[in-house]
């Protein structure tokens, strides 16, 4: 088990049956901390990064966070006793980000803390309800709360040309 850290989490999407629609959690509270739990953590101080791996669990409110090695990138507090501000969050080996509503997954995840921008790329599915979305990136814009599934996935697994 691995010490919580106050970081900004990934956010989940709505999208109906077409590419693109609006998230659910435009006003979910980002600057909630958020509990990490995994098999390791590596924290690199000089590099200003820490690594969880192996069962990677992250809670922020009613959101979760499932991957099998998350990378987070942050910049020292100016003042004593504060948290390090969080920059960046990589996830990476079956991505699973889930809400009350929605569950999304992919290959890696990328979340922009700086922009509120999260990216999943590489298989991606989005579901909501009984809508199910496939393609291969999806990008949440938690400013405006719009949601955009692009690219197609590969047919009957087939491997994509290049």
């Amino acid at each position: 088990m691995t010490r919580p850290l106050p970081l900004l989490a990934f956010a989940l999407v709505a999208a109906p049956a077409l590419a693109q629609g609006f998230s659910a959690l435009k006003g979910h509270d980002s600057n909630a901390p958020i509990d990490i739990s995994s098999n390791h953590i590596e924290v690199q101080d000089r590099a200003d990064r820490a690594i969880w791996s192996g069962n990677v669990h992250a809670v922020q409110g009613d959101m979760t966070i499932d991957a099998q090695r998350m990378t987070v990138a942050y910049v020292h507090a100016t003042k004593p006793g504060e948290d390090p501000q969080i920059q960046r969050i990589d996830a990476s080996g079956g991505v699973t980000v889930v809400s009350p509503t929605e569950r999304a997954k992919g290959n890696f995840g990328i979340y922009d803390l700086n922009r509120k921008l999260i990216t999943l790329i590489g298989g991606v599915t989005l579901t909501r309800g009984t809508n199910v979305v496939n393609g291969a990136r999806l990008v949440i814009d938690m400013n405006s709360g719009r949601a955009t599934v692009d690219g197609n996935p590969p047919a009957n697994g087939a491997t994509p040309p290049k």
